[in-house]
């Protein structure tokens, strides 16, 4: 073979003359053609096998030239045939690349043959993967799997000719075909061929998804056996940076491929490589567009999940991306961190080098936790709570960490919020510490641990130190005793003595041993000298001179005498100079009792430190476990319900692993069951069913105990709002139809009855359970309610009210008040048995003074209402009964005292005030009797009769014949109208009779109800007299219950009602009668509508539970729509900064309703700000500021904001001192500006231009300039920059100053109708309403002898500075009418400043 193949730049190439010896395509084939070629190729290839290709490389070069030309099937055909060739080569090359004897021809021919298969290959398999993505025919396999001729069909299989093509590729490169190239140099063309096909493929989009799986490992395996062994790493490196940065789905690909290349093929330099190249992107770089950022930090994040042991080596490289302006780096560098410190940094067993790396990435963790994008902030969180869940993060930075997550709860980003919430339950769920107690429980063990500690520490550091013996001393004090030893063991002694010495000093022998050499001998035997262990001191001396003859320290020896011997332990005992006592001072240990005595205490002492440390953390840990409860249980109530959904999961987890103070934010989420949104709701029933409704147990009957002992607890001191919220919780329980219901019934009512010893706590839990069991089922507790009667309200009633009242809120379950019946009302008859212990308790609790008594009281009188046949006459009965024990007990007191003996003043102190305690007993059960005397009359009564009325009707239509039918249906649209009056005018009548009977019977003399009305108005007009505080709050009650009957009675006792609230001297009182009048403005509106202003005084109360009360009520009354909101509503306002947080959030809910109603925060603006700048109020600017910054919150229109900003402008020439200007320019800089109000600013100029000169005025109105200069467009800009210049020059000049040539003249072409304008008197009805406006003196100055509330007025007491544009506003446009705009555009004030200003 003369020729040599080269593989082509472009394609194109080939058909050209090329140099010496180099392939040139001498015949392209027509379109038409080329079927009959592709036979004939297919002929050649059966009978030559794969080297054909060499004479037919023309046919498949024409192909690949006239692609958009030929049939679908032709390049099929095509791909099938060079498929088989690079196979039949894969196949038949190992034999030849192993001959030795391979001639040059051979060697050629084998090569060109495999680039022109190859080329071809990798060419035709682009181009149809360019036409399958253009085509989108990437998908299954049509029907038979056959090829079809047209152009979608034939494509249907191209997912498994890809893989084939790719299996050929790698089989054929796998061999070592190295060796068919001279100097086994493989041209670089023939890899990029390859490469460029791989790469290609991998640009299709889909290439990521799960179908495509084989395909993408074989083109990362192929490309793998390229990087291996054809040099491929740095072209690898720099395609996957290439195609990273326009294709974001081979994100994760290329993390897959560089891991295999990394580990299976043992390329590691690749993730160096391609990590040094993302390293070296600059952030401006990494900034723009099309950048690839997210693909990069999407690879990164990837990668270092897979092979995390091996990004450490260039973690340095990304650290530099920790600083840029990319966040989306940031975040996978942290993630990157966090893998590595899960994975492989993790456990004790680190060299120093990696804990220092460890160290290192958690302090650049930590950093981020207060990065400046919310994003980092929220993943750096969500790293680090991975990193607790693995139990990887080292026990000395639990403290630091949880501090930075409860300080992330405050983090104004939602999504960092809940990783915060996150980040906390984990450490909760896997702390190292006992949660359960409290910090509180922690504080005494750790100041006793401490004490003891450093008592211990004091007790070893005061020991004194252990007086130094020389040597010469000890020896002389020892001498004797071994001169004794010495002389016996040297004389000579009978076998006998010999076997005893032995068998005494059996022990001692197996220590003297042989040492090394003579100075260890010396050694041992000085610390046998020590020891005072003389005779194998001696025996080892001895010794020592037939082991060591020629030593001199044992020289003297040669004669063994006791003078020798002597001498020589002398020697060795004192040394013969100072350094050789030195030496043996150092080889001497101390004594070893005493070294156990050291040992043991620093031991203890070590214990002790540890222990302490572990307290002292103990208590770190749960201060910061409370704090966070604390901070996420504010959180239940946000708006986003992500974040309350994480904060009711986090309240979960805490409760389950039983932190202290979990129960508090478990209850706190209750009342969310009752929330619109459906999420919310669904997650804390969730919660609830998770843990109290799925308790754990060996048996039901344990699982029933376990589950009534949670519920119980949370029973406990639970509110009565929290016990409403559980009975949607338990009714769903017991309505769900659980296997638990029977038993859980059977565990209550054995501890409601005591068969099971419990506390009269957990009684009390089980009756109100009950209760709740009986609204999803009546039998629960109508066939048990003898059990009831008899345990609760038996005999023992008097002493456990608390138990009779929750047994009596049990038994009214089963009323049809709560049920809402539609048939005949379930009612039980007057002399049953429950009536019967219910009257007895009350009338007996009259005369006692039980505090639990009157809770007791109202639940029974409630009852019998609902559940009693004629229940009128049996409270009528009880209210006589009633008053005459206390009558008989009064009679029985006078009579005792006037026995002389018992006159003393204690005792008639004593029985005064146990009759005002009684008197005010009575007086709250007539109040309460009058009230649902009342509700019973509108609701049951009238519902009564509706329903008779109804069944009447119903059984005269059936009455009817046919002949009446047919008459109806001749007249039905008249009779449908007849029918239709005549309902409303039964129901009309129906009202009028419930309507007479409450204003002439119910207080008529023969009624004992009318005998305590007088009783009760001499009571609260006679504080003086009647000063007892139970009886005045009682009396005051229940005189607000007898107003509730009638008109007439409220009207008469009105002026007495609202005098008590502004005169009693007890705030109970006051807030009593806030709630009552509330309740009186909803049913008497018209009577109370004079009296609201004195409703509103009560918001500036002293006491801070009234100012609650009233602001509670208010909220009610304004939106329901029965209260008028008018310019008193500015007193809500002032409790936005009331010091008590609890008034100041629910005067912030309540502007958050209103702000729901149409512009009625915006109709009520200007006279807030009129009235909270008035300078007899005396708030300062600071509180102001606080208040209009929340009010002007609500403005998000830009017609109200440019409304306003004229209406704040006309205020100005009104406005009569300095502080007023001030206040109105701080409301305009609080607005949030367009430019439609920026506009009307500019034309208001005149208004408050002279107001300049004052920096209370000028700082603000800048403000507004700097505000609207952020991204504002060019020309609003030098709009802005313009008044902003005019703004300064006023402020630094005056306005006189400023007045430019081209202003002089406007103002003199102006000036006549300045002038007129200036004469043209304020409009009339402008004048009347500002004295309407003006208050009337008030008539509050009676002396305090005059018991009588001041005169009816609508009018504030206080003057209040007042506007034309105040009054009469109308509150549903949104926008200012042209007649309430002020005309005078040079009021009196601006002349008087003008004046001063020339002055």
């Amino acid at each position: 073979m003369s020729w040599d193949f080269f593989l082509p730049v472009c394609l194109g190439d080939l058909v050209k003359t090329g140099g010496i010896n180099q392939y040139v395509v001498q015949d392209v084939v027509s379109p038409k053609q080329l079927p009959s070629s592709i036979n004939k190729f297919k002929a050649a290839l059966r009978s030559q096998g794969p080297l054909c290709i060499l004479e037919h490389f023309d046919t498949g070069y024409s192909v690949l030239q006239h692609c958009n030309s030929v049939e679908l099937g032709v390049k099929e055909d095509t791909l099938e045939i060079l498929i088989q060739v690079v196979s039949g080569l894969a196949g038949s090359l190992p034999a030849v690349l192993i001959t030795a004897s391979l001639t040059a021809e051979e060697r050629k021919e084998k090569l060109n043959a495999l680039k022109m298969s190859v080329f071809l290959l990798c060419k035709l398999t682009e181009t149809l993967e360019s036409y399958s993505c253009r085509q989108s025919f990437v998908t299954a396999p049509g029907k038979g799997g056959k090829k079809g001729k047209a152009g979608g069909e034939g494509l249907l299989q191209w997912d498994s000719e890809r893989e084939k093509v790719l299996q050929a590729l790698i089989q054929l490169l796998q061999l070592d075909i190295r060796s068919l190239w001279n100097l086994s140099l493989v041209e670089e063309e023939f890899i990029s061929c390859v490469t460029c096909c791989c790469y290609k493929l991998l640009e299709n989009p889909t290439i990521s998804h799960v179908k495509n799986k084989p395909t993408r490992e074989s083109i990362i395996h192929l490309l793998g056996v390229l990087i291996k062994k054809y040099n491929h790493l740095l072209g690898a490196s720099v395609k996957v940076i290439q195609l990273l940065q326009h294709f974001e789905h081979l994100a994760s690909v290329f993390a897959q491929a560089v891991s295999v290349w990394s580990t299976e093929y043992g390329v590691r330099t690749i993730i160096g490589e391609v990590i040094r190249e993302i390293g070296q992107k600059s952030g401006e770089e990494l900034a723009r567009e099309g950048s690839g950022v997210k693909a990069f930090a999407s690879f990164l994040s990837e990668l270092g999940a897979l092979v995390p042991d091996l990004m450490i080596p260039t973690i340095s490289l990304l650290i530099t991306h920790l600083e840029g302006e990319s966040h989306t780096m940031r975040v996978a560098v942290c993630e990157v961190l966090g893998e590595t410190l899960v994975r492989v940094l993790c456990g004790d067993s680190l060299d120093e080098s990696s804990k220092a790396d460890r160290d290192r990435f958690f302090d650049t963790l930590q950093e981020h936790l207060h990065d400046t994008h919310s994003h980092v902030r929220a993943r750096v969180l969500q790293v680090y709570t991975r990193i607790v869940n693995s139990k990887a993060l080292p026990l000395c930075r639990y403290s630091e960490v949880m501090e930075l997550a409860v300080g992330r709860l405050m983090d104004k980003s939602i999504n960092a919020v809940k990783s915060a919430i996150q980040l906390l339950a984990a450490f909760i769920a896997h702390n190292p510490y006992s949660c359960k107690l409290s910090s509180a429980d922690l504080k005494k063990p750790l100041e006793k641990e401490t004490t003891k500690f450093r008592e211990m520490k004091e007790k070893l550091e005061g020991k004194a130190p252990v007086a130094v013996i020389k040597a010469s001393e000890l020896w002389a004090a020892m001498e004797p005793e071994l001169l004794i030893t010495v002389s016996t063991e040297l004389e000579p002694q009978s076998d006998t003595e010999k076997v005893h010495q032995e068998d005494e000093d059996g022990g001692d022998a197996e220590e003297e041993k042989e040492a090394e050499d003579d100075r260890a001998t010396a050694v041992m035997i000085a610390q046998y000298l020590r020891v005072n262990k003389y005779r194998n001191a001696v025996r080892l001396c001895v010794k020592a001179h037939s082991c060591f003859p020629e030593s001199e320290m044992f020289a003297s020896l040669s004669t063994l005498t006791p003078e020798t011997l002597m001498e020589t332990l002398a020697l060795i005992f004192k040394g013969s100079d100072d350094d050789d006592a030195a030496e043996l001072s150092q080889n001497m240990p101390p004594t070893p009792q005493k070294e156990g005595e050291k040992e043991g205490e620093d031991g203890e002492l070590k214990k002790q430190e540890m222990l302490v440390q572990y307290l002292k953390d103990t208590e770190t840990f749960a201060l910061q476990v409370e704090r966070a409860i604390s901070v996420i249980n504010t959180m239940l109530y946000l708006k986003t319900a992500s974040v309350v959904q994480e904060a009711v999961q986090f309240c979960v987890t805490v409760c389950e692993f039983g932190v202290a103070n979990s129960v508090s934010g478990v209850r706190k989420m209750l009342p969310l069951v009752w929330s619109t949104d459906t999420a919310i709701k669904d997650a804390v029933v969730q919660a609830y069913r998770r843990l109290f409704l799925n308790p754990q147990g060996d048996n039901v009957r344990m699982k029933a105990q376990t589950l009534v002992d949670s519920l119980s607890e949370l029973m406990v001191d639970a509110s009565l709002g929290t016990i409403q919220c559980l009975e949607e919780i338990v009714q769903e329980f017991f309505g769900s139809g659980s296997n638990l219901q029977s038993t859980v019934v059977q565990v209550l009512w054995e501890r409601f009855t005591g068969k099971r010893e419990t506390s009269g706590v957990h009684r009390r839990a089980a009756v109100l359970l009950l209760g709740m069991a009986a609204r999803a089922e009546r039998e629960v507790v109508l066939s048990n309610l003898d059990t009831l009667c008899s345990v609760a309200l038996g005999e023992k009633v008097t002493e456990d009210f608390l138990l009779a009242r929750d047994s009596v809120m049990t038994i009214g379950s089963i009323t049809d008040h709560v049920r809402q019946s539609k048939g005949a009302p379930f009612r039980l008859p007057q002399d049953h048995q429950l009536f019967s212990c219910l009257t007895q308790a009350i009338a007996d609790g009259v005369v006692m003074a039980d505090p639990y008594w009157q809770s007791f009281m109202e639940q029974a009188v409630r009852l019998i209402y609902f559940l009693a046949e004629s229940p009128d006459q049996l409270c009528s009965r009880l209210l006589h009964r009633s008053a005459r024990l206390l009558l008989d007990q009064i009679a029985e007191g006078g009579e005792v005292n006037k026995d002389p003996d018992q006159t003393q003043d204690g005792s008639q102190e004593s029985s005064e005030q146990v009759n005002c305690v009684c008197l005010a007993q009575l007086l709250a059960l007539c109040g309460c009797v009058a009230f649902w005397q009342v509700s019973h009359l509108e609701r049951s009564v009238s519902a009564e009769l509706r329903r008779r009325r109804g069944e009447t009707e119903e059984r005269e239509e059936k009455e009817k014949g046919p002949s009446s039918k047919a008459k109806q249906a001749a007249n039905e649209s008249a009779m449908e109208e007849e029918l239709g009056l005549m309902g409303a005018s039964a129901e009309d009548t129906e009202a009028e009779l419930i309507r007479k009977i409450c204003e002439t019977e119910l207080l008529a003399e023969e009624n004992l109800l009318c005998a305590f009305l007088p009783l009760l108005v001499k009571v609260c007009s006679s504080p003086g007299r009647y000063s007892h505080p139970q009886l005045t709050t009682a009396a005051c009650l229940a005189l607000s219950q007898y107003m509730m009957i009638s008109p007439s009675v409220c009207e008469e006792n009105i002026r007495l009602m609202f005098t008590v609230l502004e005169r009693s001297s007890l705030p109970v009182v006051r807030a009593n009668a806030v709630i009552a009048l509330g309740d009186l403005t909803v049913r008497f509106p018209n009577i109370l509508e004079p009296w609201t202003q004195n409703l509103y005084a009560r918001l500036s109360d002293e006491i801070p539970s009234v100012r609650q009360t009233a602001v509670t009520v208010l909220t009610q009354l304004v939106l329901k729509d029965v209260l008028k909101v008018k310019g008193q509503v500015s007193e809500v306002a002032v409790l936005l900064i009331d010091p008590e947080p609890h008034i100041a959030s629910l005067a912030l809910n309540f502007f958050n309703e209103l702000a729901t109603k149409d512009n009625a925060i915006y109709n009520l603006l200007p006279d807030i700000i009129s009235r909270l700048s008035d300078p007899e109020r005396g708030m300062s600017s600071d509180d102001f500021n606080i208040i209009m910054k929340q009010l002007f919150s609500y403005i998000t229109k830009e017609r109200q904001t440019e409304s306003l900003v004229e209406k704040m402008c006309q205020r100005f020439r009104t406005a009569k001192t300095e502080r007023q200007w001030c206040d109105l320019a701080m409301s305009l800089s609080l607005l949030s500006m367009c430019e439609r109000g920026f506009k009307r600013l500019q034309e208001c100029w005149e208004c408050y231009s002279d107001k300049l000169t004052e920096p209370g005025v000028y700082q603000p109105l800048l403000s507004i300039t700097a505000k609207l200069r952020r991204g504002a467009k060019p020309q609003f800009k030098a709009q802005v920059d313009e008044f902003e210049k005019r703004l300064t020059a006023v402020h630094t000049r005056g306005l006189e100053n400023v007045e430019s040539p081209e202003m002089d003249e406007e103002t003199q072409k102006e000036a006549p109708s300045e002038k007129t304008v200036m004469r043209t008197p304020l409009p009339a009805r402008g004048r009347q309403r500002t004295k309407r406006g003006q208050t009337k003196p008030s008539t509050s100055s009676h002396g305090d002898d005059s018991f009588m509330t001041p005169r009816k007025s609508r009018k504030s007491k206080k003057p209040v500075i007042t506007f034309s544009s105040d009054e009469e506003e109308d509150e549903e446009d949104a926008l200012m009418a042209e007649s309430e705009t002020p005309k005078v555009t040079t009021p009196i004030a601006r002349t008087s400043r003008r004046a001063r200003l020339r002055n």
